[in-house]
C-alpha cells in the first residue's frame, strides 16, 4: 500500500490507560485504533534549561569566531561537532543576583531581587510562563527535572536554601517541586506507572504501532523503529535501576534515608510506590534525564523542560573523576584540574542532548533545529556574577540564527542584561511580554 499524504503528523498511541506519542512522521495513517493530534505547517519549537551550580572554569570557557570556524575553550570542546548549531554568549548578568551564593540560583530564570529571611519570595521563571503560554498544547505544560536533593534551612547570608535548590519557579512564593527520580519523570511522559504495568509500555500498544509502520513510507518506518527502539532502551535502564533499589532495599541498613534515597508516596490513600532509584554515577543521572527530555521532545509530550544538574552550593561528588571533594568545596579554585573536569563533565551531558536532538528527523528539519537548548549557571566564578556562562544550541525553527560567538561584556550594564536574552527568546516562541524581570528590552543582535 502505497504511504498517504496530507494526513497529521502526529500519531497518539493509547492502550491501557498510557498513552505514546510518535515523532513527527512525513504522512500518519487515519486508523480507528489510535488517536491523532493535528498539527499545522510549523513543527513545534521548545526550549530547555540545563543548569550547573557554582560556576565554571573562566580560564577554559571561551569561543571564538564563527560557524566551522568557531573556537573553543577546553570547557567547550564536547561541543565541538555542533559549533554550527550554537550561540555562545559571553558578558551577560543577572543584576538582581548580587554575587554570593544561595540568591543566585533561584532567579537565574526570573531575573527579580529575592527576599531574605524565612519568607520566599521570588518570581514566576521564564520558563514556566512559556508552559502555561503553550500548555494547551501538550500532554504536560513542563518537565521540572533535577540530579541533586535540595537542602533546606539557611545560608549564612540568611538567604533560604530553598534559592539554592531551585530554579523553576510557578509563583513568586512556590519553587515547582524538582523530579529527582527518572523512573517517575519517566512515568508522568506515559500517563500510567511503568512499574505497574506488565511487561514494556511498548507492549500495550504493538499492534497499533505495527500497522501504522505498514501504511508510512520507509524514511517514517526508520524514524518509528529508531524511536520505539529508544523508548525500549530507557525503559531497560530504569528497570535496572528499580532492581537494585529493590536489592538495596532488603539489605536491612539500606532504607530510603540511609541510602540517601527519599520515601516516594502514591497517589493519597494510594499504595507506597517502590523506590524508583537514583544512579549513583552522576553521567549515568544526567543521561536518564538528558535522555527522557529528548523523549518528551520528540514525541511532543511537552516543550518545556529544565533540569537542574547540580544546585548552587553543590555537595555532589564526582569519584569517577578521580576527585574526593565535593563539587562546591572545588568551585573555590576554578582554575585547578578538578574543578575543570566537573565543568567539562556537566557539558558532556549537555552536548549528548544535543547530539541527540540533532540527530531526531522532523520532516525538512531536526528536532535541535527547532529547539532552544541552553546552559547555563548563576556565576562565572564561584562567587561572581557579574557575567553568566550561556551557551544555547538550536535554531527554534529558524527564528535564532546560530553558528556565533556573541560578547556583550563592553555592551554597558543595561544592553547585557540576561532578562533581556529571556525576553527575545520568548518572543521568538510567541509570548510577547512588555518586560521581564529587570528588563524592558530585548537583547541586540541575538
Amino acid at each position: 500500500m502505497a504511504p498517504e499524504t496530507n494526513l497529521s503528523r502526529r500519531v497518539v498511541l493509547q492502550g491501557l490507560g498510557l498513552t505514546l506519542a510518535l515523532p513527527w512522521l512525513e504522512a500518519a495513517p487515519r486508523c480507528g485504533d489510535c488517536a491523532e493530534v493535528a498539527s499545522g505547517r510549523r513543527s513545534p519549537q521548545r526550549f530547555a534549561c540545563l543548569f550547573i551550580g557554582d560556576g565554571i572554569s573562566p580560564s577554559r570557557w571561551w569561543s571564538k569566531g564563527d560557524g566551522d570556524a568557531m573556537e573553543l575553550g577546553e570547557s567547550l570542546e564536547p561541543l565541538a561537532p555542533y559549533k554550527r548549531h550554537l550561540n555562545v554568549i559571553n558578558g551577560l548578568f543577572n543584576q538582581q543576583a548580587g554575587g554570593g551564593h544561595a540568591r543566585c540560583a533561584g532567579n537565574i530564570l526570573s531575573g527579580v531581587a529575592l527576599l531574605r529571611g524565612r519568607e520566599i519570595r521570588g518570581a514566576v521563571s521564564m520558563d514556566q510562563r512559556l508552559a502555561r503560554h503553550l500548555e494547551e498544547e501538550t500532554y504536560l505544560p513542563s518537565l521540572v527535572l533535577g540530579c541533586e536533593q535540595p537542602v533546606s534551612g539557611f545560608h549564612e547570608s540568611q538567604y533560604s536554601m530553598v534559592y539554592a535548590s531551585h530554579i523553576s519557579w510557578q509563583s513568586p512564593n512556590s519553587p515547582i517541586p524538582i523530579e529527582l527520580h527518572p523512573s517517575l519523570a519517566f512515568d508522568s511522559l506515559f500517563g500510567a506507572p511503568t512499574n505497574k504495568l506488565q511487561g514494556s509500555i511498548l507492549d500495550q500498544v504493538r499492534e497499533q504501532a505495527s500497522a501504522i509502520r505498514r501504511r508510512v513510507s520507509a524514511a517514517d518506518q526508520v524514524k518509528i523503529d529508531e524511536y520505539l527502539t529508544s523508548v525500549r532502551e530507557t525503559e531497560q535502564r530504569l528497570r535496572k535501576l528499580e532492581k537494585q533499589a529493590q536489592a538495596d532495599a532488603r539489605t536491612p541498613a539500606a532504607t530510603p534515608a540511609e541510602a540517601g534515597r527519599p520515601a516516594i508516596t502514591g497517589p493519597a490513600g494510594g499504595a507506597q510506590r517502590p523506590p524508583a532509584g537514583q544512579p549513583a554515577d552522576f553521567r549515568e543521572y544526567a543521561r536518564l534525564m538528558c535522555d527522557i527530555i529528548a523523549l518528551a521532545f520528540e514525541s511532543d509530550r511537552t516543550r518545556v523542560a529544565t533540569l537542574l544538574m547540580s544546585r548552587d552550593l553543590s555537595g555532589q561528588v564526582y569519584p569517577f573523576l578521580d576527585i574526593r571533594d565535593d563539587h562546591h568545596s572545588y568551585s573555590h579554585s576554578n582554575e585547578g584540574r578538578e574543578y575543570a573536569a566537573i565543568v567539562k563533565c556537566h557539558v558532556e551531558q549537555y552536548a549528548r542532548l544535543v547530539k541527540r536532538l540533532s540527530e531526531s528527523r522532523e520532516g525538512d528539519s531536526t528536532v535541535l533545529d527547532n529547539s532552544c537548548l541552553m546552559f547555563v549557571s548563576e556565576h562565572w566564578d564561584a562567587h561572581n556574577s557579574n557575567q553568566v556562562p550561556v551557551v544555547l544550541a538550536g535554531g527554534l525553527g529558524g527564528e535564532l540564527r546560530t553558528g556565533r560567538s556573541l560578547d556583550y561584556m563592553k555592551a554597558g550594564n543595561d544592553k547585557r542584561k540576561l532578562c533581556s536574552l529571556y525576553l527575545s527568546l520568548m518572543d521568538r516562541m510567541g509570548l510577547e511580554l512588555p518586560d521581564f524581570g529587570d528588563s524592558r528590552e530585548r537583547l541586540a543582535g541575538v
